[in-house]
């Protein structure tokens, strides 16, 4: 897990930075990204792709890197802006808003897909990065455990819908009470699929 970031300390950079979001998929709620910094060599045993890991481990886990990292930046872009912008450009303006918010200026991004750049930083994309880098799968922790919890915030407010259960995704019960109860404020009017046709 330290393969991408030993190539860059080898060469004598010290701050790179792991990159990933959180919350692409779902019909609900914010896209969150997150920016991670450790200083060289430094590992946290069970650092993961945050989907591979259980809530509970996501949540200890979420505060190790807290304590551990040099630098952790948390962007957040709301359903209103993903509708205007598109998901994409969103998840990347998430990104964007997490790295201005390193206390850490970072030598190198490493990001997770294959399509993001940066105008001040060099970036090395990587497929399935979450499970390739210990930065990139500490930022996943931190998006995914964040996001979690503005779920569970919004599930308060409209418990109709049940978002504590599935975060905003597209489960038959999530399509269930879209269509019992129409979209409530935080849904993404821009996501559309088959079995959502004709809900207001």
């Amino acid at each position: 897990m330290l393969t991408y970031e030993e190539k860059y300390w080898s060469a004598g950079l010290r701050h790179i930075a792991g990159v990933d979001e959180a919350g692409r998929g779902p019909l609900a709620g914010p896209v969150v990204a997150a920016a991670v910094i450790f200083a060289p060599g430094v590992l946290i045993p069970g650092v993961n792709d945050s989907k591979k890991l259980s809530e509970k481990r996501r949540e200890t886990l979420f505060h190790a890197i807290h304590e551990q990292a040099v630098a952790v930046g948390i962007g957040i872009v709301g359903h209103e802006v993903i509708d205007r912008i598109n998901i994409l450009q969103a998840s990347f303006l998430a990104m964007n808003k997490a790295l201005e918010l390193l206390k850490v200026r970072p030598e190198q991004l490493l990001v997770d897909g294959n399509f993001f750049r940066h105008e001040r930083y060099p970036v090395e994309n990587i497929i399935k990065g979450d499970s390739l880098s210990h930065s990139i799968a500490a930022a996943s922790i931190i998006a995914k455990v964040t996001r979690d919890a503005l779920m569970m915030e919004l599930d308060e407010q409209y418990p109709q819908y049940g978002f504590k259960q599935h975060k905003g995704y597209g489960t038959r019960s999530h399509i269930d009470a879209i269509r019992a109860h129409g979209y409530s404020p935080v849904h993404r009017r821009s996501f559309h699929v088959g079995s959502l046709e004709g809900i207001e």
